[in-house]
C-alpha cells in the first residue's frame, strides 16, 4: 500500500470532523488525493450498522453485540473503502478508527482488550493507522458542545463516568505508542487547533515523499 492512513481520535464534542475537513482541504491544496470517511460507517451497509449503534431503543444493546456490531461495520469499510483508497495511493482521512474501539468499548464498557485485538487482527489483518491524531478535552467541555448540537445519540447519553474511562483510555494508548499518535488540545479555539493540524502537515508530506 502506497497511501497514507491518518485517523482522528477523541471523545464527544473534540470537533474531529471539522479538523478532518481542515486537513483535507489542505492536503488537497497540495494536490494529494484524500479519502475522507468515518466509523462507524462509511459504506451504505455499514452506514446502516452505524444506525443500529448510534439510535437509542427501548432494547438495551448487550456491551459484546456493540463490539461486533462495530467490528462488522469495519470489515465491510476496510474492504470497501479504506484498503482500495491506500492501494491507489490516497490519504485516507477516517473520523475514528480502531482506537475508538479501545476507548468506548473496552475503557467505556470495560470489555477485554484481549478480545479487542484478537477481533482487530482478525478483521484487519495487518492494517493499521500511520498516523492517529487524539482530540484532547475535558469530559465537560465536550459533553456541552454534543448538548448544544442537538439530540443526543446513544453514546452522548453516556454518563461523565463512562467519558472519563474512555479519555483515559485514548491517553493510556498514546503513552503506550508514542510514535504513532499526536495529541491536540481540543480545548483551543479552533484558529489554534487547526493551527497545531496545519503544523503536522510538513511531517506528512515527508512521509509521502513529497
Amino acid at each position: 500500500m502506497n497511501g497514507l492512513f491518518i485517523t482522528l481520535e477523541g471523545p464527544e464534542g473534540a470537533g474531529k470532523s471539522t479538523n478532518r475537513e481542515y486537513l483535507a482541504e489542505r492536503l488537497r491544496a497540495r494536490g494529494l488525493d484524500v479519502e475522507l470517511t468515518r466509523e462507524p460507517g462509511g459504506t451504505p451497509l455499514a452506514e446502516r450498522i452505524r444506525e443500529l449503534l448510534l439510535t437509542p431503543a427501548d432494547e438495551p444493546m448487550a456491551a459484546d453485540t456493540e463490539l461486533l456490531l462495530v467490528f462488522a461495520a469495519r470489515a465491510q469499510h476496510v474492504a470497501r473503502v479504506i484498503r482500495p483508497a491506500l492501494e491507489r495511493g490516497a490519504v485516507v482521512l477516517c473520523d475514528r478508527f480502531t482506537d475508538a474501539t479501545y476507548a468506548y468499548q473496552g475503557g467505556g464498557r470495560g470489555l477485554s482488550l484481549e478480545r479487542i485485538a484478537q477481533l482487530e487482527t482478525f478483521v484487519q489483518g495487518d492494517l493499521r493507522p500511520d498516523l492517529t491524531l487524539i482530540f484532547d478535552l475535558p469530559i465537560e467541555v465536550g459533553l456541552a458542545r454534543a448538548v448544544a448540537r442537538g439530540r443526543l445519540d446513544r453514546f452522548e447519553q453516556e454518563g461523565v463516568r463512562f467519558f472519563e474511562s474512555v479519555r483515559r483510555a485514548y491517553l493510556a494508548r498514546a503513552e503506550a505508542a508514542p510514535s504513532r499518535y499526536r495529541i491536540i488540545d481540543a480545548g483551543q479555539a479552533l484558529a489554534a487547533v487547526q493551527q497545531d493540524v496545519e503544523a503536522l502537515i510538513p511531517d506528512l508530506m515527508e512521509r509521502l515523499g513529497g
